[in-house]
């Protein structure tokens, strides 16, 4: 009877704790945050540095707000995270990517727009924020 305990218990361990560890890494207040400012105060960023070594690569005019291609690239040395957020959206915090030493600081991904507004970028490096942005022009409505 005792090996079974240790056995579920054990497994239970072995299951349960990528599980936790990625809740640990999921900020919902951010990510559930209505208002820009809301979201980057729940991301801890006081001060960003505006940076022209973020790259944003989005189309100037997007045809339909629901696909909008964006791509990132931090040319910011030990960039440790990007975060990409669009302010007039519904929750503005639309991802939060974290990177480990040596990964290469480029995403690429598909985000919706609720309306014509500026993709906002902001890179960790250290202690310090970066950010830049780029306006896109939503043709038809994406999310709402």
């Amino acid at each position: 009877m005792r090996r079974r305990d240790f056995l579920l218990g054990l497994f239970s361990v072995i299951v349960l704790a990528p599980i936790n560890a990625l809740a640990a890494l999921w900020n919902k207040s951010a990510f559930e945050a209505a208002q820009l400012a809301e979201a980057t105060k729940h991301l801890t960023i006081d001060t960003e540095i505006i940076s022209q070594d973020i790259e944003i690569i989005a189309p100037e005019r997007a045809e339909n707000g629901a696909v909008v291609p964006v791509e990132v690239r931090s040319n910011i040395a030990n960039t440790e995270a990007i975060a990409i957020l669009v302010e007039k959206n519904p929750t503005p915090l639309i991802a939060n990517f974290m990177f480990s030493n040596g990964a290469e600081p480029y995403v690429v991904t598909r985000i919706k727009m609720a309306e014509t507004s500026e993709i906002k970028v902001i890179v960790k490096a250290g202690s310090q924020y970066f950010t830049q942005v780029k306006n896109v022009v939503v043709l038809e409505n994406g999310c709402g």
